[in-house]
């Protein structure tokens, strides 16, 4: 399928999953001014294969308070263009039984990408009335495999996990990333795991 709407749309997530088991997404093009694929609480054993997504903020995992997980999502051959994220897990920074595990990012293409990796635990869009607490989402066992292209930041790899449950058994393999077509810089949060293959901003996984 093809969705379009304006980059400066509000609140225009474009294909929303929650609460469902066993959806396929593939051969789309997504342009918005949100979530090209927000993925939301109860989400199992999702495939997203062949989508195109820009503008818009990229694919998105997450949700707020006492919600059920997420769980098998497989994210691979995607392209990102533009785009204020490119594969994105978020939770806001309060108690929450949740849980964000079994995920795999897979040969992604980012072209002039704002946040090409990240995971934001201390999610508060536009910093306002923020809860400024510590995320209570459990989030383990996410592979990053093959994912290159270019930054619109020095920042292109950002993990910030939750200082109460950190972020286990992240791995990260044959990603280069660049910025202004010099080496760009990863920074991480409480969050640990291995690498292997060209990794490019170095890791910043602990062990």
């Amino acid at each position: 399928m093809k969705v379009s709407a304006a980059g400066n749309s509000l609140n225009t997530d474009e294909i929303h999953v929650e609460k469902s088991i066993g959806v396929t997404l593939m051969n789309s093009k997504i342009g918005t001014g949100d979530d090209c694929v927000s993925i939301g609480p109860g989400t199992s054993n999702l495939w997203i294969e062949n989508v195109s997504c820009g503008p818009g903020h990229g694919i998105s995992i997450g949700w707020d308070l006492q919600e059920p997980g997420v769980q098998n999502v497989t994210v691979k051959t995607v392209t990102f263009t533009g785009t204020e994220n490119g594969v994105r897990v978020k939770t806001w920074a309060r108690p929450s039984n949740g849980f964000i595990k079994y995920l795999l990012f897979q040969h992604a293409v980012m072209v002039t990408v704002e946040n090409p990796i990240i995971i934001d635990q201390n999610y508060c869009p536009d910093d306002l009335k923020c809860p400024d607490q510590v995320s209570g989402v459990k989030i383990n066992d996410i592979t990053y495999q093959d994912i290159h292209g270019s930054s619109s930041t020095e920042i292109a790899m950002k993990l910030d996990c939750s200082k109460r449950y950190p972020c286990s058994d992240i791995t990260q393999e044959d990603v280069n990333l660049t910025y202004n077509n010099e080496p760009a810089q990863s920074s991480c949060i409480n969050a640990d795991g291995k690498s292997s293959g060209l990794v490019q901003p170095n890791s910043c996984l602990y062990n």
